[in-house]
């Protein structure tokens, strides 16, 4: 049986030199890993090359006889990957990876700003902590320091200062200790 010769157009414009087609765009991508399985999950992704990130806090856990410090998971159950959506296969098939976090069926983009947000707090020398999911509270943004610009909310505990960032697309927060002089209102 003959096919016949077919054009194929994308309505979205002709990519040129300066536009990329979304899936050949690396962006950064939530997956779901199976429970306690982040770190094996992020180490395999490093040995197949993909960029990922996987956000680690110390915890200090109280066992019977013995106090153990943890590298534990900022975000249970979550590894951040960047890549190119037609090269999502390479990342499904490692073992312990559920699925992409998805909208519709479709899996969704991770915002650039908050990858950058997650990097500069863990980048920074200060207690960055999980903390439950947020979205209405006095609100506050960064106004100097090496967090400048980014928005959360303000916590106050054991007399320390604390901006809460959430993150919507994982419906995730993190607790990061501050200074108060570092903060300003947010409009």
């Amino acid at each position: 049986m003959a096919i016949p010769n077919a054009n194929i157009t994308i309505d979205a414009g002709s990519p040129g030199p300066d536009r990329v087609p979304s899936f050949l765009e690396p962006l950064w991508y939530a997956i779901y890993t199976n429970a306690n399985h982040e770190k094996r999950v992020a180490q395999q992704l490093g040995q197949r090359s993909i960029e990922h990130l996987l956000p680690l806090y110390d915890s200090v856990r109280r066992w019977k006889d013995r106090r153990v410090r943890l590298q534990m998971p900022l975000f249970p159950g979550y590894v951040f990957v960047r890549f190119a959506f037609r090269d999502r296969l390479q990342v499904l098939q490692i073992p312990s990876v559920a699925r992409f976090v998805s909208f519709g069926g479709h899996p969704a983009p991770v915002p650039e700003g908050d990858i950058q947000s997650i990097q500069n707090c863990l980048n920074r020398d200060s207690n960055v902590e999980p903390y439950p999911y947020l979205q209405a509270g006095r609100r506050a943004r960064v106004g100097s320091g090496p967090l400048q610009g980014l928005e959360g909310i303000i916590l106050r505990r054991k007399n320390r200062t604390r901006l809460i960032l959430s993150f919507d697309l994982i419906m995730r927060s993190v607790a990061v200790e501050i200074d108060d002089g570092d903060l300003v209102p947010a409009r």
